[in-house]
């Protein structure tokens, strides 16, 4: 199977290839992103989970980028990021699961958050917001 790395190697590839600037560019740099990290690690390959990082973090800039210009470009670019990202789940699914691991961790106390935590994130690690899911663990323990 295709790692993410290999994924977007090939999908600069044929933007370079289809003169579609916009995406060549930025798939450059995040090609460049995970070369640094690489380097900086010592890892020879990151894991899918490692470049989800590094995509999720260009992403963050390319929101505020967006807030702050209305970039046409920033949102192209946006939409070319989140095609390599999982599928965001919504708050409902994301309350009902962490319901769920609340009960398969036995979670009964505030004292639990980082339990639950570790078990949602065990799960579906790059499938939603830690902030959203750390508010929505928070809420449901607080209720016990």
């Amino acid at each position: 199977m295709e790692t993410l790395k290999e994924k977007i190697s090939k999908d600069y590839l044929e933007a370079f290839k289809s003169r579609d600037i916009v995406k060549k560019n930025l798939l450059s740099v995040v090609k460049s992103d995970i070369t640094k990290e690489e380097k900086n690690t010592t890892v020879e390959n990151l894991s899918d989970e490692e470049v989800f990082k590094i995509l999720k973090k260009i992403s963050k800039n390319l929101v505020e980028t967006i807030s702050q210009s209305n970039s046409e470009e920033a949102k192209v670019e946006l939409a070319v990021i989140e095609s390599y990202l999982p599928k965001q789940m919504s708050e409902e699914e994301i309350r009902a699961e962490v319901a769920v691991v609340i009960i398969e961790t036995g979670a009964v106390s505030f004292s639990d958050v980082g339990k639950v935590m570790g078990g949602f994130n065990t799960k579906f690690a790059g499938k939603a917001d830690n902030k959203t899911v750390s508010t929505i663990v928070r809420e449901l323990l607080t209720k016990k």
